[in-house]
């Protein structure tokens, strides 16, 4: 009688003579929770049986792993890629993205020979929306600053060469140190430096269209904001967060001032006006330019390195989240692992692009000797915890320990030292466009600095094996 009610209670909690209750579970319903769970988990679960290992291993499974940690667009653009990477198992991929070390480097060229390309420019914008590479604007020779827009389809097929064309629509004005951020289909532009001097505050939009008979065109529009917005500044940081607001942090103000203040624009379903806000904490980074701010996933965005007040160079990293109505900064703090002698990681004027798989590649910069670089190194955001999660009371327990700064490995095409250059990712985040900087030239009567401007453009991808 005792072992009859104890087969009938066992049974009624799902509990069956041939194993644990997880064992019965439908297929289905452990899909879903091993979506839940961190890829290490999924590994671990994987070893406890036969059954568990076939499922933890399927194809199915790892596409959507993939899916829910770098994203539908980047999934489908490696899908749609001609590179052979959707003959790999996605749990393959996953681990060789997990573990990518070093990056190959192509230079693309143009097929006129140097006819109708970008001239060398620096502190300009470059973007990949609807897949086209945008370039605005930027500083050449002489501190002149340059109004021109370029285009350059490049869809999902890179070859090794681009052809640009020129967009001739004389707005907006002429600049250089400027922001330039991707919403939807859509740019969305703010500041600026002329080569008067002169700081600006205001904010376009940029729409880029396909057509048959005209080709690629790009339209610009100012934008409606209103009286309260940032104050004029160029060398800011500015990406877009929760895919339709754009952040902006810092710059060079007027009077050659350097800024610390951080703010939001919200824009409308039209993309005609725009609101935007000012977000004040305590603490915050200290006032900076030539930095990056890029966002890593929904709201959450990390800021690193710059100029500071004292014309240092920094190196400091700090993660801010605009989830809910307190947004905090947080400084991260970390150690460098496997550092050559005489690299420095202190820079401003680099590039900091979020890749494939979560890695924050930072490319390029000078620092405070004015020395260029030409390395790639990786901060691994996912190694540090959602600052969502913590709720901090005084600054000691904000400092989050982050060990995953790592220098990577460049192949191919040897790229030129450089600063204040521009770069971003296609849809799919495994592939970097680089263009122009400023780069060390060979000392000239006329230019006793021995400062000259690039006009490379080049493709660095991430090596997976």
């Amino acid at each position: 009688m005792a072992e009859t009610s104890t087969s009938s209670r066992s049974s009624s909690f799902g509990y069956s003579s041939s194993g644990s209750p997880i064992s019965n579970l439908a297929q289905d319903h452990l899909f879903t929770i091993l979506l839940r769970l961190p890829a290490d988990s999924i590994l671990c679960f994987a070893m406890t049986c036969k059954k568990f290992r076939a499922l933890a291993a399927s194809d199915s499974l790892w596409e959507s792993i993939c899916r829910r940690d770098w994203g539908p667009k980047s999934v489908e653009a490696l899908k749609a890629s001609n590179f052979g990477l959707q003959q790999l198992p996605w749990m393959r991929l996953y681990k060789q993205v997990s573990r990518v070390d070093s990056v190959y480097c192509r230079k693309l060229v143009d097929p006129d020979g140097g006819l109708g390309f970008p001239c060398p420019r620096a502190s300009h914008s470059l973007n990949f929306v609807s897949g086209c590479l945008v370039l605005f604007g930027g500083g050449c020779e002489g501190g002149r600053h340059l109004d021109d827009t370029w285009v350059a389809y490049v869809g999902n097929d890179f070859q090794r060469m681009l052809k640009w064309q020129k967009i001739n629509s004389g707005i907006p004005s002429g600049r250089f140190g400027h922001s330039c951020v991707v919403i939807d289909d859509f740019l969305v532009m703010f500041g600026g430096i002329n080569d008067s001097g002169g700081r600006h505050n205001d904010t376009w939009v940029g729409q880029v269209a396909c057509h048959e008979s005209l080709g690629v065109t790009l339209s610009w529009k100012p934008l409606v904001v209103g009286s309260n917005a940032p104050s004029q500044r160029g060398a800011l940081a500015a990406c877009c967060i929760d895919g339709r607001k754009m952040v902006i942090h810092g710059g060079i103000g007027l009077h050659g001032v350097r800024l610390c203040d951080t703010w939001v624009l919200e824009l409308s379903e039209n993309f005609r006006f725009g609101t935007w806000y000012e977000i004040r904490t305590h603490p915050c980074p200290p006032a900076r330019s030539g930095h990056t701010l890029t966002c890593i996933g929904g709201t959450r965005t990390v800021l690193f390195g710059g100029r500071g007040l004292r014309y240092d160079v920094l190196n400091d990293v700090w993660f801010l989240d605009i989830c809910d109505d307190n947004p905090k900064w947080v400084q991260v703090r970390y150690e460098l692992q496997n550092v050559p002698g005489g690299v420095s990681l202190p820079r401003v004027g680099h590039s900091a692009t979020l890749m494939l798989g979560g890695h924050l590649l930072i490319c390029g910069g000078e620092d405070s000797y004015r020395h260029r670089k030409n390395d790639f190194w990786i901060l691994d955001i996912n190694a540090a915890p959602s600052i969502t999660m913590q709720q901090p009371t005084t600054l000691n327990s904000m400092q989050v320990s982050v060990k995953r700064w790592k220098r990577l490995k460049a192949n191919g095409y040897k790229p030129k030292c450089r600063s204040f250059h521009r770069a971003c990712t296609d849809n799919s985040g495994r592939y970097l466009f680089v263009f122009g900087g400023m780069m060390d030239g060979l000392l000239q009567p006329a230019d006793p600095a021995g400062l000259r401007f690039d006009s490379e453009l080049l493709l660095v991808e991430l090596v997976l094996r």
